[in-house]
């Protein structure tokens, strides 16, 4: 399972020892308000975890839970995954990040170096994300990674909107430039950040 740094950033594959951390994320109505509208359980979480980690093993990527570097807080989780049919057969980036840290620009940073995880070093051909319609911030965050707009389409019970960028999209993209200048040594550091 692979770690990621950030110049802000330490991402770390989910781990039961994860939970505390992402459960009071995923517990605030906020930032759940676009992933399915209501809080989720301690057990909930768990379960969320496991099949993470059975992801990790079956595929060589999954969800990883973003820790802030200085603080060693888990500020956020993300995501390079399989999207199942019938909604899609394409990998899908996601993220998500603790209410304290909206507006950071912390989304994008994470973003870009999955993105860069999936294209560059995974060799994907494309990949695609969804937000809900009023959820703009997310949007934002696909638009300045350099993605393109797909269209609406049914996601789930709803309507999302779809963006997609191929590995060709991604070489030329200036996020790409923006990740590799970010670039931090050690990127597979053995170390884990304390989890609070």
């Amino acid at each position: 399972m692979t770690s990621l740094l950030t110049p802000r950033l330490h991402l770390v594959p989910f781990e039961d020892d994860h939970l505390a951390g992402l459960n009071a994320m995923n517990s605030d109505i906020e930032v759940m308000r676009y992933l399915g509208g209501k809080p989720q359980s301690l057990a909930e979480t768990q379960a969320s975890i496991d099949r993470v980690k059975a992801r990790w093993q079956q595929y060589g990527y999954s969800w990883w839970s973003f820790f802030d570097r200085s603080s060693g807080q888990l500020v956020g989780a993300g995501c390079i995954q399989p999207t199942f049919a019938p909604r899609s057969t394409l990998p899908e980036i996601g993220w998500r990040l603790r209410r304290d840290h909206w507006g950071q620009g912390l989304a994008s940073e994470a973003a870009r170096r999955m993105a860069r995880f999936a294209m560059d070093q995974l060799s994907m051909p494309v990949i695609e994300a969804v937000c809900a319609k009023d959820n703009l911030a997310s949007a934002q965050v696909m638009q300045r990674l350099g993605m393109r707009f797909r269209g609406l389409e049914r996601w789930d019970d709803e309507e999302g909107v779809f963006y997609e960028m191929t590995a060709q999209e991604w070489a030329r993209s200036p996020a790409r430039v923006k990740a590799l200048e970010e670039s931090v040594p050690e990127e597979n550091a053995s170390h884990r950040p304390p989890t609070k």
